[in-house]
C-alpha cells in the first residue's frame, strides 16, 4: 500500500467541510437538490459501527446536504448479505455507497457493478478492491506501530522476557495486514514473536480461542505481551488468561477505544488502545460523498493517494490516530466528549478511576 502525500492534513475536517459547503451554490445557500447516500457497516461484533460511525456520518450528511437522505444496511459479516444490500441500496437509486466491506477482495466484483451502473463507491475505513471512487482511513501502518511501541515499552518496563503472541484481525481484512506490518515493524528484532493468529471476523470468542491455544503450548508465564488487533480481540484475550487462572496479565494492546476495552485499561487488565476520532473520519466520508453525489472532484477533497492491489492512485483521506494507555485517558476519550467520566467509571471501579485520576 503506497501513499502519496498531496498536501498537509492540517485542520481537515474544517477544511473539508468549507469544501463541501462551497459546492453548495454560489450564493452560500443550501443546495436544495436530493439524493440519498448508502452507508454499508460490515458487522455488529465491533460497537463503533453501530455506536459511533453510522449517527456520526448520518449527521455530517444532513449538515451538508439537508435534503439528502442516508440508506443504511449491516452485512453481520456476511459478505452475500453485504452483496445483496449493494444491489438492494443501488437498485433504490443511491447516488453514492459509502461501503465497509466485510471481505476486502470478495466484494470487488459488486463495486465494479456499482460503477457500471454509474454509482461511485467509498470506501470506509477498510480499503477495498475495484474501482473505488474514494478511500477515507485512519493510516493502518501507524495504528500497528503504535500498538507495537506501547507493547515493546511496557514489555521492558515489566522485565519479564520478550516472548510475544501476535493476535492479528481478519485475513479477509485489508486492515488485518496494514496494522499486522506497522506492528512487526516495530517489534521485528526486539521481541521473539512466538504465535501469530489470524482472528476470524474479529471475534473475541475466535480470539479465545486462539490464546488459549497458545496458553496450552507455550505456558501462561512465558508470554510476555500479547499484540491484539483490535479491542474485541484484546477481550478475547483476556477471558482466555482469565479462564486459564492468570491473574498478573502480561501487556496486551487494542484499538478502538471501546467503552469496554477503556473500562479495562482503567482496571489494568488491557495496557492500551488506539483512539481513532471517529467523527474526523465521518465528516470526510460525508465530505466526500455529497460532492460525488454533485458530480465535483472527489480530488478536491482527499488529501492523499492510495493504490490497491487493482487500481492505482485512489484520492483518499489518511487521518492520524492516538495512542492511548491510562494515563491518556483525560485528554482523550473525555476530553472529546466520546465517554464521560461516569460512563467509564461504575461504581466497581470508582478506587481504579482515582488511582489513574479520572475523578470529574
Amino acid at each position: 500500500m503506497r501513499t502519496r502525500a498531496l498536501h498537509a492534513v492540517a485542520a481537515l475536517v474544517a477544511g473539508l467541510l468549507t469544501v463541501a459547503l462551497a459546492g453548495c451554490g454560489g450564493d452560500g445557500e443550501a443546495d436544495t437538490e436530493s439524493f440519498s447516500v448508502g452507508l454499508l457497516l460490515p458487522n455488529r461484533v465491533t460497537p463503533r459501527w453501530e455506536h459511533s460511525d453510522k449517527p456520526l456520518i448520518e449527521q455530517r450528511l444532513k449538515e451538508l446536504c439537508d435534503d439528502c437522505t442516508m440508506l443504511y444496511a449491516n452485512a453481520e459479516n456476511d459478505v452475500e448479505r453485504q452483496r445483496q444490500q449493494m444491489i438492494s441500496m443501488v437498485t433504490k437509486g443511491a447516488r453514492v455507497l459509502i461501503l465497509d466491506p466485510a471481505d476486502s477482495k470478495a466484494l470487488r466484483s459488486s463495486i465494479q457493478e456499482a460503477d457500471r451502473a454509474g454509482v461511485p463507491v467509498i470506501a470506509y475505513d477498510r480499503l477495498a478492491e475495484g474501482a473505488i471512487s474514494g478511500f477515507v482511513s485512519f493510516d493502518g501502518s501507524k495504528v500497528g506501530k503504535m500498538q507495537g511501541e506501547a507493547l515493546v515499552r511496557a514489555m521492558e518496563r515489566r522485565g519479564d522476557g520478550t516472548t510475544v503472541v501476535m493476535m492479528n484481525g481478519d485475513p479477509s481484512s485489508a486492515n488485518a495486514a496494514w496494522f499486522r506490518d506497522g506492528a512487526m515493524s516495530v517489534l521485528a528484532g526486539r521481541v521473539d514473536v512466538a504465535r501469530s493468529y489470524e482472528t476470524q471476523g474479529w471475534s473475541p470468542e475466535n480470539a479465545h480461542a486462539n490464546m488459549s491455544a497458545a496458553i496450552s503450548s507455550l505456558g501462561a508465564d512465558r508470554i510476555s505481551g500479547v499484540l491484539a488487533a483490535n479491542d474485541a480481540i484484546a477481550a478475547g484475550v483476556i477471558s482466555a488468561f482469565k479462564k486459564a487462572g492468570v491473574e498478573d496479565l502480561p501487556p496486551i494492546t487494542g484499538q478502538d477505544a471501546d467503552l469496554e476495552a477503556v473500562r479495562r485499561i482503567v482496571a489494568g487488565e488491557q495496557y492500551m488502545t488506539v483512539y481513532k476520532p471517529f467523527e474526523k473520519e465521518a465528516a470526510a466520508a460525508a465530505a466526500m460523498a455529497v460532492a460525488l453525489g454533485r458530480g465535483q472532484d472527489v480530488r478536491d477533497v482527499s488529501t492523499t493517494q492510495i493504490d490497491s492491489p487493482t487500481h492505482e492512485d485512489i484520492p483518499s483521506i489518511l487521518l492520524t490516530p492516538v495512542p492511548v494507555t491510562a494515563a491518556d485517558l483525560e485528554r482523550t476519550v473525555v476530553h472529546d466528549g466520546v465517554f464521560t467520566v461516569q460512563q467509564i467509571c461504575p461504581p466497581r471501579l470508582r478506587p481504579a478511576c482515582d488511582r489513574v485520576g479520572l475523578t470529574g
